[in-house]
């Protein structure tokens, strides 16, 4: 299986401060949309993980986070593409869970759902050091882009290995050129 972890907010979407707290305010970036449908057609599985910490903040309901993936869904459905797994954390920054990243909670509901025992060179893209580090945890290869908060995680210290892509759209045409 090809397998392959994106974050949303800023990878797949415009990430926003203030957080996404609705449908309108979920606007993908230009070319996410089309990436993901080229990967899928091309036989890899999408999975999504994300922080969403407005649903413990009271920002927004399950309902509305539901709505919002309900619309990206259909719209890389309309591109001829799919999401194959959503799952995402719905704790505050305070919070002791084990699924909020950088922890890895997220990563192993994952690789639980597609029977896997890690997720040993997975592609994991994020725009964030946490996103990269809870993929790590697990054994996944991180991929940093530059939209969202990316640009910012470019002046830190990566982790080793980590590629570096303008967007999502690069990371496709790469593990499209990469992989048969």
């Amino acid at each position: 299986m090809k397998l392959l972890v994106l974050d949303r907010d800023g990878v797949i979407n415009e990430d926003s401060d203030a957080f996404v707290k609705s449908v309108d305010e979920w606007i993908p970036i230009p070319g996410s949309l089309e990436a993901i449908a080229r990967l899928s057609q091309a036989g890899w599985t999408i999975a999504v993980a994300t922080n969403q910490s407005g649903l413990a903040r009271g920002l927004f309901d399950a309902n509305t986070l539901s709505d919002m993936h309900f619309k990206m869904q259909q719209l890389v459905m309309e591109q001829d593409g799919r999401i194959d797994l959503i799952v995402h954390c719905p704790h505050g920054p305070d919070s002791h869970c084990d699924c909020r990243k950088p922890k890895a909670g997220l990563f192993r509901t994952i690789a639980k759902h597609f029977r896997l025992a890690d997720l040993d060179g997975v592609p994991v893209v994020g725009d964030s050091l946490r996103d990269l580090q809870a993929g790590m945890q697990l054994g996944g290869v991180p991929f940093l882009v530059k939209t969202g908060k990316g640009l910012r995680t470019l002046e830190k210290p990566l982790p080793e290995g980590t590629r570096v892509f303008d967007d999502l759209a690069a990371v496709a045409d790469h593990l499209l050129q990469e992989t048969p």
